[in-house]
């Protein structure tokens, strides 16, 4: 059973690009949004030192930062694997899929066909465009019953399909994360708790969105960018995003920021430098 946040807005999209709201070692290319140096991974650092050269878009620390958000998502480190996920887990948004936890009823899994479809024509779910119209904003199946689930396993298959869901998991969550959090001169820890609190919130006008999160926690410390101490401001962070999490009782078991961000932070590893190791839901996790 997939352990997953639930925690996207329902939206109507207003335009083409989402408003709402994993990768061998090579990092995908996206089709829209702001590009970032590659290069291949850092000199190891001592756990506390965070070098500018370093970001979470470093390949290296990607692929740490996928493995990261699937062990709370998917209760796994093979995030590759998750492309085929889907199902609906009554949370209100209708199907959940893919290897973000695409939804049906929050737009990007709309986003996601319709750059698929953009990209190979034809393919089997272009045909349920017009349901995934119809029901986004809500948690109906109409359009997409019987044979949905099926044919987004078959498409999971394509390697087309694949590098989509790369490609809007990078447009949509990854790079926004990884952009705000340089911009606020946080490292590599800063920036992947960006990214986890906008996978799970979403960055709409709601008072738990990431944007939301961010401003109560500077409301109590600087940023590093604003001359304030970078492990003070994050635990900042994370208490703001406890704090979000516990407004919905799905959220209530906040043990991805408890057991995970906040013992690397405890620990002064603000580049998160393997090894790591941290629980979720109970279940320790390690990367070597």
């Amino acid at each position: 059973m997939r352990a997953r946040s639930i925690g996207k807005a329902i939206r109507r999209p207003t335009t083409g690009l989402a408003l709402g709201l994993a990768l061998l070692v090579v990092p995908a290319t996206a089709v829209a949004g702001p590009a970032f140096a590659g290069g291949g991974p850092a000199p190891a650092a001592a756990h506390g030192v965070t070098k500018a050269a370093s970001g979470l878009d470093d390949p290296a620390k990607k692929e740490i930062a996928m493995k990261l958000v699937s062990s709370a998502e998917n209760s796994s480190l093979e995030w590759k694997k998750q492309y085929a996920y889907i199902e609906d887990i009554k949370d209100g948004r209708g199907y959940t899929a893919g290897i973000i936890g695409f939804c049906s009823g929050t737009g990007d899994m709309l986003d996601l066909v319709e750059l698929y479809t953009k990209r190979k024509p034809g393919n089997i779910l272009a045909k349920y465009l017009p349901a995934l119209r119809k029901v986004n904003g809500s948690d109906s199946h109409e359009g997409l019953d019987p044979n949905y689930k099926k044919d987004w396993k078959k498409a999971a298959q394509d390697p087309a399909f694949q590098q989509a869901q790369n490609d809007e998991r990078d447009r949509v969550y990854f790079d926004p994360a990884v952009k705000q959090g340089k911009a606020d001169k946080v490292g590599v820890l800063g920036q992947f708790a960006y990214y986890d609190a906008i996978v799970m919130h979403g960055d709409g006008s709601d008072k738990t969105s990431f944007s939301n999160i961010r401003k109560r926690a500077m409301a109590k410390a600087k940023t590093p960018a604003q001359g304030g101490d970078e492990k003070t401001y994050l635990n900042a962070f994370l208490d703001a995003r406890v704090w979000a999490m516990k407004q919905e009782e799905a959220h209530s078991d906040t043990s991805r920021v408890d057991t995970a961000q906040r013992v690397f932070l405890k620990k002064g590893n603000l580049n998160l430098d393997p090894p790591l190791d941290w629980k979720v839901y109970g279940e320790p996790f390690h990367i070597g």
